[in-house]
């Protein structure tokens, strides 16, 4: 492990507050300096960057934002365990790390916003898909943010960077790849983290791209839960779960009804969603 700073290795960090992880808050811990340095270098140069980072615990991924130059960090935890070793790293970064406790889930992050900001995290997982969700759902878009750069659950960022025709592909790769460009940087063992998850985990980098702003996502995610809630079946069947008129539903799309969700392309789906409220009308 390279030492990045002058601040104790993390495995004395852990022991010195009693950082054991916790299952109930989706904890899994990076220790290796090398690996966080590499998932900070993800989206490029950090210099002038305020980064955002959620669920930092002992502050691993929090040094290596830090030493490879991010203007300022803010770092939203909510196991008050950790408040102390992240104030030993604000000490050392004087200026350039906010600690903010509280719960990930109730943040406004347009608040944190300061010029070129970025998110980055190595997120908790039992809140991953949620936080996700929610990024990528925003209104205006583009966003806040330049990119994301997020450790999941190598199953979830399969089901995030999913192409048409592939398994993973569902509702989460539909929103994805509508308002970004997603991508999996690399692949982390289970052999990285304290304790080891059971799964193999992904860092996922996703950059906002410009998008019509007439489809509107409570319709997309409207049309999406109906065709993926039957996903095996003809979408002719399986949109009927939105209540509106499926014929006209197909014809916006250019379907002829007998394909099924997975197979359909992003445009398809939005196609639908943006024909959604006018079909009801009908």
């Amino acid at each position: 492990m390279s030492q990045i700073d002058d601040l104790p290795p993390l495995r004395e960090v852990i022991a010195e507050h009693g950082l054991r992880a916790k299952k109930e808050l989706g904890q899994n811990f990076l220790l290796d300096l090398n690996l966080t340095a590499r998932i900070a270098r993800v989206g490029g140069s950090l210099e002038g960057v305020r980064v955002i980072e959620v669920g930092p615990g002992p502050g691993g991924l929090t040094r290596a934002l830090l030493a490879e130059g991010a203007r300022e960090v803010i770092a939203i935890e909510r196991d008050a365990r950790a408040l102390p070793a992240l104030a030993q790293i604000a000490q050392a970064y004087p200026g350039r790390l906010t600690v903010i406790s509280g719960d990930a889930m109730e943040i406004d992050y347009q608040l944190l916003a300061e010029g070129r900001t970025r998110i980055i995290a190595n997120l908790p997982y039992n809140i991953a898909t949620p936080l996700l969700t929610g990024w990528l759902t925003l209104d205006p878009w583009p966003p806040f943010f330049e990119s994301l750069t997020l450790m999941f659950q190598r199953e979830v960022a399969e089901r995030i960077c999913a192409k048409p025709g592939e398994d993973p592909y569902g509702r989460l790769g539909v929103l994805a790849g509508w308002r970004t460009d997603a991508r999996i940087a690399f692949n982390v063992g289970r052999q990285a983290f304290v304790p080891p998850p059971n799964v193999t985990s992904a860092v996922v980098h996703l950059v906002p791209k410009a998008v019509s702003d007439d489809v509107v996502v409570r319709d997309l995610e409207q049309v999406t839960r109906a065709a993926f809630g039957q996903r095996r079946k003809m979408v002719r069947q399986s949109l009927k779960a939105t209540g509106a008129p499926v014929e006209g539903l197909l014809a916006a799309a250019e379907l002829e009804g007998n394909e099924r969700a997975e197979d359909l392309p992003v445009e398809a789906f939005l196609a639908m969603a943006k024909a959604l409220p006018i079909v009801r009308q009908r």
